[in-house]
C-alpha cells in the first residue's frame, strides 16, 4: 500500500518528531551504560578487582536481550491501538523507568535489593526501547513515498548514536556545574532525574502528530493481522528474519562494542581526569555518525527505491507491523 503523498515539509516534521522521541529514549538507554563505573560502586558490593563493573555491565546487558520481547509486545499493541500511541506508551514508561533509577537507594542503603530493583528497572527500559525503536520507524515508513522510504526511515538509525552523545554531554555538563565530588557523592542522579523534563517535551511533539495513513486505510478496511506472529515467523518472512538476525548480531556486537568497551577502557586503563573519557568518546561518535549517516543513508535510499522493505505493514495486504522488525532495525556501523 503506498502513503498519500504529503508536503516536504510535513513529512520533515513527521520524521524530526520520530527522531526526537528516539534520540531521548536512546539517551535514556545509553545513560546507565555511560555511568556504568560509577554506578558499580553504588548498587553492587565490592569484592574482586572489577567484578562490580562486571555486575553493572551485565545488568545494563539485560536490557538488550529483552528488546526482542518488547518488540513483540508492542508490535501487536501497535496493530490494534496504532502506532502513535504505541510509542506514546513506550516513551512514557522509558522515562518512568529512567527516572525512577535516580531514586533508587545504593548498596550501602538496602544492600543486594538495590542491584536487584536496579535490574528490574532495566528489564523494563530494555521493553519499552524495543517497542519504541521500530515503532518510530514503521510510523516514519508510513508517511513516506514508495521511492523514498529508506531514505527518510535511514535518518531514524542515526538515533542511537546522538543518543549516547547527548547522555556524555549531561553527565559533563552536570559533572562540571555541581563539581566532581558532588557528582560522585549524589549529582549523578541527575541526568537519570533530567529524564522526566526530556521525555514530557517528546511526548509534547509527538501529540501533535497523527496517526499514519496507511494504518488508518488498513484498519478502516478491516484487513489488520489477525496473527501478526504467526506471519511473520511462518511465512515466507521468516527468511527475511533469519538473514537480518545473522547479520544485525555481528554488526551489533561491533558497533556497540565500539561506543562502550572504548569508554570503558579509558575510564579504567588509561584513567585520565574525570572528563576527558567522555570528551574523547563523545566526539569518535560524531565523527562516525556523519559519515555512517551519509553512507547507510545512500545505501538505504537506493535499496528503498526499488521495493518495500519485507514483512512490513505497507507491503503484504494483509500484514501490519512484523514484529521482529519492530523491535531491533539495524544500526549504522561505525
Amino acid at each position: 500500500m503506498t502513503a498519500p503523498a504529503l508536503a516536504a515539509k510535513d513529512l520533515r516534521r513527521v520524521v524530526i518528531a520520530a527522531a526526537v522521541g528516539n534520540v531521548i529514549e536512546w539517551y535514556d538507554f545509553y545513560i546507565f551504560g555511560s555511568l556504568a563505573a560509577l554506578l558499580s560502586v553504588k548498587f553492587f558490593a565490592a569484592g574482586a578487582a572489577g567484578s562490580a563493573l562486571i555486575k553493572t555491565v551485565g545488568t545494563f546487558t539485560a536490557g538488550f536481550l529483552i528488546r526482542p520481547f518488547g518488540a513483540f509486545v508492542f508490535g501487536r499493541v501497535g496493530d490494534i491501538v496504532g502506532r502513535k500511541y504505541t510509542f506514546l506508551i513506550t516513551l512514557s514508561g522509558m522515562g518512568l523507568a529512567t527516572a525512577l533509577i535516580g531514586v533508587v537507594p545504593s548498596y550501602a542503603n538496602i544492600g543486594a535489593t538495590a542491584g536487584i530493583i536496579l535490574l528490574l528497572l532495566r528489564l523494563i527500559q530494555g521493553l519499552c526501547l524495543g517497542g519504541e525503536y521500530g515503532g518510530a520507524i514503521t510510523y516514519v515508513a508510513e508517511h513516506a513515498p514508495d521511492d523514498k522510504r529508506g531514505y527518510y526511515t535511514g535518518w531514524l538509525q542515526t538515533s542511537p548514536t546522538l543518543g549516547i552523545v547527548v547522555s556524555l554531554v549531561v553527565i559533563i555538563a552536570t559533572r562540571e556545574t555541581v563539581g566532581t565530588e558532588a557528582f560522585n557523592a549524589w549529582g549523578w542522579r541527575i541526568p537519570f532525574l533530567l529524564s522526566l523534563l526530556m521525555v514530557a517535551i517528546a511526548i509534547y511533539i509527538r501529540l501533535q502528530l497523527q496517526e499514519t495513513p496507511i494504518f488508518q486505510a488498513i484498519k478502516a478496511r478491516g484487513q489488520t493481522s489477525a496473527n501478526p506472529w504467526r506471519e511473520a515467523f511462518w511465512s515466507e518472512n521468516i527468511r527475511y528474519v533469519l538473514i537480518a538476525s545473522v547479520v544485525v548480531i555481528g554488526e551489533g556486537v561491533v558497533w556497540y562494542s565500539g561506543q562502550f568497551w572504548a569508554l570503558y577502557f579509558i575510564q579504567q586503563v588509561q584513567k585520565p581526569d574525570v572528563l576527558h573519557p567522555a570528551i574523547i568518546t563523545g566526539a569518535a561518535l560524531l565523527i562516525a555518525t556523519l559519515r555512517s549517516s551519509y553512507s547507510a543513508g545512500s545505501r538505504i535510499a537506493s535499496a528503498g527505491s526499488r521495493s518495500s522493505w519485507p514483512g512490513s505493514s505497507w507491503r503484504p495486504s494483509r500484514t501490519t507491523r512484523c514484529t521482529p522488525h519492530s523491535g531491533t532495525p539495524p544500526t549504522p556501523p561505525t
